[in-house]
């Protein structure tokens, strides 16, 4: 049932739809070379499997780890808008690296360099969304900027495909042309997002990572901090996503459709998904993810030596997006929830790096067991994980619904004066 009807009468802030459409352009240029990375790697310069596999999860895994010191900062200070400008300056700034790239050394320090901008961001920011929209309404704001941004997902392998058309299948120009709305995007939060008025209360410095304020944050946190951790090891990256389509024999120019396909589905579904969180049970919701991410994971491993058709490609990847619009937002919504107001940087930080742990150990696992086992069976790998995750989740499905943290009770002075 309902939990507030006068919510649909309070609109989300306008920092929440900036930040929204920050990550969508940043989105656009990012996915405009991550979808054509891979292929690029494995086919111009002659990259192993294993090491695209190491790269991916490596790379993000660096970004969720720099979130916890960011999210840190962002709670001693009591500022986030600075460190969320900074993160996205440093992503912009080094964009045109991944042009001038000739070797994998580069390409490595690129995109090293363009996830280290990743991880100042995101734990600010997430906390900043938090910060200015009532506790009603963060599943609705959480699922808004994961919509906005996967919008920018699908856009960038569109524009990355018609580019690559124009060209002739030439990777460096569309790689220049990605610097573009990489800069419209430092731009918008310079002009659409604004850092509440603190009090008093909020501007007491102390240090957040102490052993007493991380037990502050609490059990029901900390199982939320794993299961995001199982779900992203069950999750394989999208390059391993990209790689599946060229086994089943996509034409290179189209190879970037693939991510639309999921991210369609994905930004589509993000908010409605999101306004449900705010309504319904989370853990229920949860499992609707996890089950989805079997089903697709299973579509996905069609019996190596054979040939998915497209139309399984285009149904696997749409239930991926489905499972992402599910439990992306919600996992956000749900660290907000049981954080301290004054702790949620630190806590999205260390919901990051926990998560980053997982991709690392995915990104690894998926390589090897492709390698040695075939693609089936890295598909497999994630449908069994996600099985796993899914039963500890129905055993333990009562502690998601747990009363909302006494902590966050004094952020109304922050939403008040937020817009």
């Amino acid at each position: 049932m309902p939990k507030n009807r006068n919510r649909a009468r309070v609109k989300l802030p306008r920092t929440v739809w900036a930040l929204g459409l920050v990550s969508m352009f940043m989105d656009v240029s990012s996915e405009m070379i991550h979808s054509l990375l891979p292929v690029f790697m494995v086919g111009a310069l002659g990259v192993s499997v294993v090491l695209v596999g190491f790269l991916d999860g490596f790379a993000e895994a660096l970004a969720l780890i720099i979130k916890v010191f960011s999210g840190a900062i962002s709670d001693y200070f009591g500022k986030r808008k600075w460190l969320t400008a900074i993160g996205y300056g440093f992503s912009a700034l080094t964009k045109p690296l991944f042009a001038i790239a000739t070797g994998f050394g580069a390409i490595f320090f690129a995109r090293i360099a363009d996830r280290v901008g990743k991880g100042v961001r995101g734990a600010p920011r997430d906390a900043l969304i938090a910060d200015v929209t009532p506790p009603e309404l963060r599943g609705a704001a959480f699922g808004l900027r994961q919509g906005l941004d996967t919008i920018g997902a699908f856009a960038g392998p569109l524009i990355a495909v018609a580019l690559m058309s124009a060209s002739n299948n030439d990777f460096k120009f569309v790689f220049w042309i990605a610097v573009i709305p990489a800069f419209l995007a430092l731009t918008t939060i310079f002009v659409g997002v604004k850092e509440p008025v603190r009090t008093e209360r909020d501007q007491v410095r102390q240090n957040p990572i102490t052993r007493a304020n991380l037990r502050r944050l609490g059990g029901v946190f900390w199982w939320v901090v794993a299961l995001g951790g199982l779900i992203a090891f069950a999750r394989v990256g999208d390059a391993f996503l990209v790689l599946r389509a060229s086994e089943a024999d996509v034409p290179l120019e189209f190879i970037p459709l693939v991510l639309v396909a999921m991210n369609v589905v994905y930004s589509l579904t993000a908010y409605p998904f999101g306004k449900l969180a705010d309504r319904f049970s989370a853990s229920a919701l949860l499992m609707l993810g996890l089950a989805l991410l079997i089903l697709a994971s299973l579509v996905l491993a069609a019996k190596d030596g054979q040939k998915l058709s497209l139309l399984s490609l285009a149904i696997g990847l749409g239930i991926w997006g489905l499972h992402m619009a599910v439990t992306q937002g919600l996992l956000s919504a749900l660290v907000a929830k049981f954080a301290p107001a004054d702790l949620r940087g630190t806590a999205f930080g260390m919901f990051n790096l926990i998560s980053g742990g997982a991709l690392l150990a995915s990104g690894l696992a998926t390589g090897l067991v492709w390698t040695s086992f075939g693609y089936s069976a890295a598909f497999l790998l994630s449908a069994t994980v996600a099985a796993v995750t899914l039963f500890l989740l129905v055993a333990k499905r009562s502690m998601l619904n747990a009363p909302t943290s006494v902590a966050n009770e004094h952020v109304e002075p922050l939403i008040a004066s937020a817009d």
